[in-house]
């Protein structure tokens, strides 16, 4: 089925790319139902075609009405950056165009392009919500699309999204795509969405098919080691690598680097310029292991990336689906590893009961376990914790004896 069955006009899907053959399923799914108009409520995994999705209906009906608006709230900068350079390809040769607003850049500058009337804005919430404060004027925005909106739901950007949504027009069409659906968001769709058109490309909360997806159950304290010995015996060109607390990206990124690997960590630390700096390294292949935080779950294309490797599992299920989507994109195969440990078993159950599937753990070889899974039960009797607490207090009270004593002024 061509583009051109998708009610969208020979002008627009001759400005497509060459690599753009026929349209993926959400695609096909969603585009009629936003070019009739209709809110529409998207489930695709990543690395689907979102963006598109939702971008081409709302280029066609610009392109017929240039003086209205479309906004896109994204959860991350990156985020931003990527959706309105995709966008930004195809609506050039109609004379449209998408300015990315988000925080760690001049607001001057964003002012700047403001003045301009662009066509489209792509904003992450807390900027928006700061221009908006300082004159910006959403009243003439017809279109409003939430792109990963359960994120921006789990990320505590939802009362900015109410606020900038009661600030765009009263007629306006709404739009959320997301890889995971929750009861929640489902419910806060509601609130800003009339009568949703539900569209699926997947079954939700699933993995993509063109994943291969192995579970290596290793010591804690083994990991990195692990890690190392995967990446050299694979050869890997390119591995994003997820971990779940930035104060460790560093650690381990020096760790590798130590053992000959170039690696780099992003993570929320970080400022603007050392992000993209970062990212382009790793996408341009000067870097062979990027070290990322759930920052880069969401929503970042990286061209033909080959492996995924969670170094640690992450304490939301749903993230699991994200992370791992980040290979396999656009029809490519793709591998996504984690190393999981015995105390990572709570975290494994839940993604496997999102996922609904056994996804098994299997050992490394040159890795044995030797870590025992925890029982639950404290290695101590509770008669030995009280007596070691009686002792400390014991030691605690003679230390502030002793230096009471030293203190006390000599009697004359």
């Amino acid at each position: 089925m061509p583009f051109s069955t998708l009610s969208l006009s020979s002008e627009l899907t001759h400005a497509l790319p060459q690599d753009f053959k026929k349209p993926t399923d959400i695609q096909t799914l969603a585009i009629p139902e936003l070019m009739a108009g209709k809110d529409v409520l998207a489930l695709a995994n990543t690395g689907s075609g979102k963006t598109l999705a939702y971008g081409l209906p709302v280029l066609e009906k610009l392109s017929e009405n240039s003086e209205q608006r479309a906004l896109i709230l994204v959860p991350t900068r990156e985020l931003a950056t990527q959706v309105s350079e995709a966008i930004n390809q195809v609506g050039q040769a109609l004379g449209l165009n998408a300015v990315s607003l988000c925080g760690g850049v001049d607001k001057e500058l964003q002012q700047q392009a403001l003045a301009k009337n662009p066509n489209i804005l792509v904003a992450t919430t807390g900027r928006l919500v700061d221009l908006t404060n300082n004159g910006l004027d959403l009243s003439g925005v017809q279109y409003l699309v939430l792109d990963e909106a359960d994120r921006l739901l789990d990320m505590g950007f939802w009362p900015d999204v109410q606020t900038i949504a009661s600030e765009t027009s009263t007629k306006r069409q709404t739009a959320m795509f997301s890889a995971t659906f929750s009861d929640e968001l489902k419910k806060k769709a509601k609130l800003l969405m009339c009568d949703p058109k539900q569209v699926a490309a997947h079954q939700e909360n699933s993995t993509n098919q063109e994943i291969t997806e192995t579970l290596y159950l290793v010591n804690k304290g083994s990991k990195t080691k692990a890690l190392i010995e995967l990446v050299k015996q694979n050869a890997w060109t390119q591995v994003l690598v997820f971990i779940g607390v930035k104060e460790n990206a560093d650690g381990l990124a020096k760790k590798l680097n130590k053992a000959g690997i170039t690696t780099c960590a992003l993570h929320g630390n970080k400022n603007q310029d050392e992000r993209e700096e970062a990212l382009a390294q790793f996408k341009s292949g000067l870097t062979q292991v990027l070290i990322a935080t759930d920052l880069l779950a969401r929503g970042i294309h990286i061209e033909q990336l080959p492996v995924v490797i969670n170094f640690e599992l992450p304490m939301h299920a749903e993230t699991y689906v994200h992370r791992v989507g980040r290979t396999a994109r656009a029809g490519e195969q793709g591998v996504a590893m984690s190393l999981v440990c015995h105390g990572e078993a709570e975290a494994l159950t839940a993604i496997r009961n999102l996922t609904q599937r056994e996804l098994p753990t299997q050992d490394l070889e040159g890795f044995p376990v030797t870590d025992k899974p925890s029982t639950g039960e404290s290695k101590r009797a509770p008669r030995d914790k009280k007596a070691n607490r009686r002792t400390n207090a014991k030691k605690s009270i003679k230390q502030f004896q002793g230096k009471a004593k030293r203190s006390a002024p000599k009697a004359k």
